[in-house]
């Protein structure tokens, strides 16, 4: 407690208050710790980039065929089916796309090439998202389950 003479010779006794004081203490302690976390992600992450990323896995192996390229245009005309650098066009069938003649050439694709696993699929814009969905079923019933939509639609 402290205490103040005034020149009257009365003592007058002044206490201080802490509440605050103890208030900007819990403040900044929480802050603190909250920062620290932070700044010790931070390092994680700026180590990492900086001396690499270690890994002990073995390196991802590409899928049997992989340097055969399968991919499916559709268009508003029809579909176009590339197997390696050969292509074929699968027109309207009754003012509808064939769905059947895809899936019979895709079997066909799948006898010539049985590791074959992935495929690709460009599609225009213009077309209903359906179509997308009729072209993944074909490829699946077929037995190529890793398929990619490749952006930019035909080519």
């Amino acid at each position: 407690m402290s205490e103040i003479q005034t020149g009257s010779g009365r003592r007058t006794s002044l206490e201080l208050n802490l509440v605050p004081f103890i208030d900007l203490m819990s403040v900044l302690i929480t802050f603190l710790l909250i920062t620290a976390v932070w700044s010790q992600v931070s390092m994680i992450q700026i180590g990492s980039s900086i001396y690499g990323k270690r890994t002990d896995a073995a390196p991802v192996k590409p899928p049997p065929d992989a340097d055969v390229a399968l991919k499916v245009e559709v268009r508003a005309t029809g579909y176009t089916l590339t197997v390696a650098k050969t292509k074929t066009t699968i027109p309207f069938k009754n003012g509808d796309f064939d769905d059947a003649s895809l899936s019979d050439l895709l079997q066909k694709v799948k006898e010539q090439y049985p590791n074959k696993v992935d495929a690709g699929i460009a599609m225009a814009d213009e077309l209903p998202y359906e179509r997308l969905i009729h072209v993944m079923d074909a490829f699946l019933r077929n037995g190529f389950g890793s398929l990619s939509v490749l952006t930019g639609g035909p080519y």
